[in-house]
């Protein structure tokens, strides 16, 4: 682990293979990234059914193979990672997309990774394994029921189909959607990435982490010698970021610019959208009030306005998602939020230069 006091070594990254798994992702889960819903699921019917089928039983869970994607050699687009994939045995394809046959530095993922071999090794899952799965997944997302994790296992236990179907689901989403998408979003991308590197000379890593990530204080969740960073597009303004060893962090953080929308054709900015939306509710002017006066957690927030807490979670995400708060990610996942003031006073700003036709400043 890094020394608190010495800056990590950088290396940039870019690449659109990134995009094609980040977009799929984004797509798959639009409500938590705030993208409509409707245009996403409009998207998604573009992709045959049983790929799409597929996708929303494995891919929901899996995530976004950031380890294996930052190994691909340049150009390291959507066509050579594809072609990447293909390379891999089919029975193979998800061990080494999740990087399951590598054994992680804690226990927890140890098991996690074990009990997957285990069930491909098998080609069989156990009623235990069900409920190991669940709970993993409940308490980190919440989200999940017990009739996907077992979807997702019986995927699991047939790991020939699965590679071979993963591959096809995947160069079908090119087809329908990624391939004309990645020449709308690679200009972006590529600037995105000059401009983040030309703020590393005039800012301490602390400050350039907090700038890219739109709101996240570098704490010792992120601490690591060395930096691989690259741009995103459709995750703007959260970030993506893996370890892929223990000396070293992958960084993903949004580079979408502020006037510009997820949606091709939209011409009302999604930055400025999520701002007037954000600042449009009673009980969010109330956080921004108390976090302008003194950071706070969602609990001391959740007391002051006697709300119950996964209420005050929700404002705060809309408020994440406009960046207009930032925070510090606590091992106990009780973070302490704080306003972002510069972001509030460009909403202004934003609005105005849309009225009046005129580009918009980033925040």
């Amino acid at each position: 682990m890094a020394n608190k006091n010495t800056s990590p070594k950088i290396t940039w990254d870019f690449g659109t293979a990134y995009e094609l798994f980040v977009s799929l992702h984004v797509l798959l889960e639009p409500d938590f990234f705030g993208i409509r819903p409707a245009y996403a699921a409009s998207v998604r019917a573009r992709i045959p059914a049983a790929e799409r089928k597929l996708l929303e039983e494995v891919y929901t869970v899996t995530g976004v193979p950031l380890k294996w994607l930052s190994q691909l050699p340049a150009p390291k687009d959507a066509i050579s990672a594809l072609w990447a994939l293909k390379q891999i045995p089919p029975a193979e394809r998800m061990i080494r997309l999740t990087q399951l046959d590598e054994t992680p530095n804690d226990e927890k993922h140890q098991k996690f990774n074990s009990t997957l071999l285990r069930i491909i090794d098998e080609r069989k899952w156990k009623s235990e394994d069900a409920d190991f799965f669940f709970k993993q997944f409940q308490k980190k997302h919440g989200k999940f029921k017990r009739e996907e994790i077992e979807n997702f296992l019986n995927w699991v236990a047939k790991p020939e189909e699965l590679g071979e179907g993963f591959l096809s689901a995947m160069q079908a989403y090119y087809q329908a959607f990624f391939e004309e998408e990645e020449k709308r979003v690679e200009p972006i991308l590529r600037a995105g990435l000059e401009r983040a590197m030309s703020l590393e000379s005039q800012l301490s890593f602390e400050e350039l982490f907090l700038e890219l990530s739109q709101g996240i204080q570098l704490n010792d969740e992120f601490r690591a010698s060395k930096f691989i960073i690259a741009p995103a597009f459709w995750t703007t303004p959260l970030i993506f970021f893996d370890r892929i060893d223990k000396d070293t962090m992958l960084l993903m953080f949004g580079a979408r610019p502020a006037d510009m929308s997820v949606i091709p054709g939209e011409t009302v900015p999604d930055a400025l959208v999520r701002s007037l939306k954000a600042l449009a509710d009673p009980t969010r002017l109330k956080i921004l009030f108390y976090l302008s006066q003194e950071s706070l957690t969602p609990s001391e927030i959740a007391r002051r306005l006697q709300l119950r807490p996964p209420t005050v979670t929700h404002h705060l995400k809309e408020l994440r998602l406009a960046s207009l708060v930032e925070f510090s990610i606590e091992e106990d996942e009780n973070n302490r939020y704080t306003v972002r003031k510069q972001a509030l006073d460009s909403v202004y700003k934003q609005l105005n230069s849309f009225l009046e036709n005129e580009p918009i400043l980033e925040k």
